[in-house]
C-alpha cells in the first residue's frame, strides 16, 4: 500500500513544480521583453535653441531633465507666434553633458539626442535622451 500511496502524490507534486516552473519563465519573458521595448531607440535628431533650464530631481530615483526654448515664429507682419518649450531628460549617469547644459544655460545650443519609445521611472520623465550639447553661434 505504501509504493501505491507514494506513487500518486509524485504526478502532484511534478505538476505543481512544471506549473511553478512555467509560471516563472513566463513572467521573466514579459519582463525581458518590456525592458527591451523600453530600451529601444525610436528615432534620433537635433534641436537648436536656448536652455532656460536644468535640474536634477526625484525623491527615490534623482533625474537630469530640462527644457529648451525653440523660440517663436514671425509671421512677417510683426507678429509673433508664441514660444515652444521642448523638455528633454539626460542619460542617468551622464554627468559631464549636464554640466555642459548647466554652463550653456542662456545661450544658443543645439542637443542631439535619442528618443526612446517607453521610458523606465528612474531614467528620466521624457522619452528625449540627450546625449550631446553644441553651442551654436548665432549671429
Amino acid at each position: 500500500m505504501d509504493q501505491t500511496n507514494n506513487q500518486a502524490v509524485t504526478p502532484r507534486k511534478s505538476k505543481w513544480k512544471k506549473r511553478l516552473l512555467f509560471s516563472f519563465l513566463i513572467i521573466i519573458l514579459l519582463f525581458v521583453g518590456f525592458v527591451l521595448i523600453c530600451g529601444m531607440h525610436y528615432s534620433d535628431g537635433a534641436r537648436t535653441g536656448v536652455v532656460i533650464k536644468a535640474s536634477h530631481k526625484g525623491f527615490l530615483f534623482k533625474t537630469y531633465e530640462g527644457e529648451l526654448n525653440l523660440g517663436g515664429i514671425s509671421e512677417g507682419d510683426g507678429t509673433l507666434m508664441p514660444t515652444k518649450i521642448w523638455k528633454f531628460s539626460i542619460p542617468r549617469g551622464d554627468t559631464a553633458v549636464y554640466n555642459q547644459i548647466v554652463r550653456s544655460q542662456g545661450k544658443h545650443v543645439r542637443l542631439y539626442y535619442d528618443e526612446v519609445l517607453k521610458v523606465f521611472f528612474w531614467q528620466g520623465e521624457t522619452p528625449y535622451m540627450v546625449n550631446k550639447v553644441e553651442i551654436v553661434n548665432h549671429f
